[in-house]
């Protein structure tokens, strides 16, 4: 299992200390997130300069915030600049940030993400980019414009992930990425994940080895059950934000995948009480099983039987968000979670994420 960590983008100079750093402890990948704050390849650029071994990723690029030929022009660059050490993510967003944010319609998200792929691939194998599709046709048909391919070398080896939760977008992933960038993980019902994966690789002719699993989740350790029951109530928040108040009262991907995971009842629930404005009741509502379930929190033996579950479940590569208030605790939790999953080797492999924004 490869170890791994997402961050936020961000121009904070303590994020390039903590990747640094995190480099140094052996953590194996970055990636970089991009949500309503800075840009992920700007970072990613940032971060290529003062890493050495580490594999970048953008964690992940929205789809509609660029056209799929800056995409590549970006994916192109950053893999040039690192030395071979990028993998482009990508993700469908969600009406809120693009809609609401940049200005662009959320439509047909499946649709545009298998296209921008197509596109993409085109740019990196060198070629003529030329494509007529539902969402992308590229040159304008009404316009002046020829194909063309970039002056830049050409990469095909560049690995392409989606960030996805729905069931098409994941046949989708399964379809047409090399890895799949998963959140709101319960091992004990990946299948409600697995399954739609597992259909696209079929579909395509592939199997699950072909297909990179990465998923992420908080990982803080607690020396008792006291200490443990804290962090269990500190995090129902976030959890009750995810079921209730992530993307629009009628589209939240993440509720979803939850309610599919064995959750529906407490879904439905701390959905309700959430977009009704009552915050902390919608967060009273997340049991305990939960947040325990989507978490890695605990003893340091809780943890490594966590990291098993979670392997035996399918996952080549588990994104760490380590937990602490500064960056020393943030940076010695990474380090406690990177032994364990050394531990775990082999085949394990493990990533680690963290949030500076």
């Amino acid at each position: 299992m490869r170890t791994a960590t997402t961050v936020e983008a961000s121009s904070d100079p303590e994020l390039a200390t903590f990747v640094v750093e995190a480099e140094n402890l052996g953590l194996d990948e970055c990636w970089v997130a991009e949500a309503w704050g800075s840009d992920a390849v700007s970072t990613l650029g940032f971060l290529a300069a003062r890493t050495r071994r580490m594999r970048l990723g953008s964690g992940v690029i929205p789809l509609g915030t660029r056209s799929p030929v800056a995409i590549a022009q970006a994916a192109l660059t950053l893999a040039e600049l690192s030395g071979g050490r990028f993998s482009l993510g990508l993700g469908a967003s969600g009406p809120q940030v693009l809609e609401g944010l940049h200005g662009v319609p959320f439509d047909r998200p499946r649709t545009r993400m298998r296209e921008t792929i197509a596109v993409v691939r085109q740019v990196f194998a060198g070629e003529k980019v030329q494509f007529a599709g539902r969402s992308i046709t590229i040159p304008r048909p009404d316009g002046e414009g020829r194909p063309m391919r970039l002056s830049t070398r050409a990469n095909p080896d560049i690995p392409v992930y989606v960030a996805s939760l729905s069931p098409r977008m994941l046949a989708l992933t399964g379809e047409v990425a090399d890895g799949w960038l998963g959140t709101s993980f319960v091992p004990e019902g990946a299948a409600a994940y697995l399954e739609h994966l597992d259909a696209g690789l079929a579909a395509a002719g592939r199997e699950r080895r072909d297909l990179t699993v990465c998923q992420g989740a908080e990982v803080a350790f607690a020396d008792d059950e006291d200490e443990l029951a804290g962090m269990i109530a500190a995090r129902r928040k976030g959890l009750a934000f995810s079921l209730g108040g992530m993307g629009t009262a009628s589209t939240n991907f993440y509720h979803d995948a939850y309610a599919r995971q064995g959750f529906a009842d407490v879904a439905v629930a701390v959905r309700d009480r959430w977009q009704a404005g009552d915050r902390d009741g919608a967060a009273e509502l997340v049991p305990d099983a939960m947040v325990l379930a989507t978490t890695l929190i605990g003893t340091e033996d809780r943890v490594r039987e966590r990291l098993r579950v979670w392997s035996d479940a399918g996952v080549d590569t588990v994104r760490l968000y380590p937990a602490g208030d500064t960056l020393d605790e943030r940076l010695t939790t990474l380090g406690r979670a990177i032994d364990l999953v050394r531990g775990l080797r082999p085949p394990h492999h493990i990533a680690a994420a963290t949030s500076t924004a």
